[in-house]
């Protein structure tokens, strides 16, 4: 690893621990040539490509799916780290399905699931997007049908 103040590459690592649940490694560094000491993170990197629903392939990114959830959860009362154990949940799934390529669908439907548990405004707010409504009515019906669900049956 280079050091980003001397750009000396014989640094040593002086500590590492593992976080987010055992998907990432964080490793405090040392150059060896200045002494100047850094923080380095090693993340598991998916190779598989997404499905979209017009049939292009795109490689799978965290960033994108991070940034559509952080959106959706914008304001409401969820923590980044409960988004960021969903997405390691997410990731470790995609890894042990064994597939090289995922439908989009398959992601954005654990992702709708998941939001409808949280928070149902964040629920909307990702669904207006990844259902494509096309109008007032469908938020409407979408709304109304969530507050059929929280209705007890009597």
């Amino acid at each position: 690893m280079k050091c980003p103040r001397c750009k000396e590459y014989d640094t040593k690592v002086i500590d590492s621990r593992v976080i987010e649940d055992g998907f990432s490694i964080r490793r405090r560094r040392e150059c060896n040539k200045c002494g100047y000491r850094f923080t380095t993170y090693e993340k598991l990197e998916l190779d598989i490509m997404i499905i979209k629903k017009d049939g292009r392939r795109e490689p799978y990114n965290r960033e994108k799916l991070i940034s559509g959830i952080r959106k959706a959860c914008h304001k409401r009362p969820i923590s980044e780290n409960t988004i960021k154990k969903f997405i390691n949940e997410l990731e470790l799934d995609l890894i042990q399905k064994g597939e090289k390529e995922v439908p989009s669908r398959y992601i954005g439907e654990k992702v709708i699931s998941t939001l409808k548990e949280w928070d149902k405004v964040a629920y909307i707010r990702f669904a207006s997007v990844y259902k494509e409504f096309k109008d007032v009515e469908e938020f409407i019906t979408q709304i109304k049908e969530l507050g059929n669900e929280e209705q007890p049956e009597t």
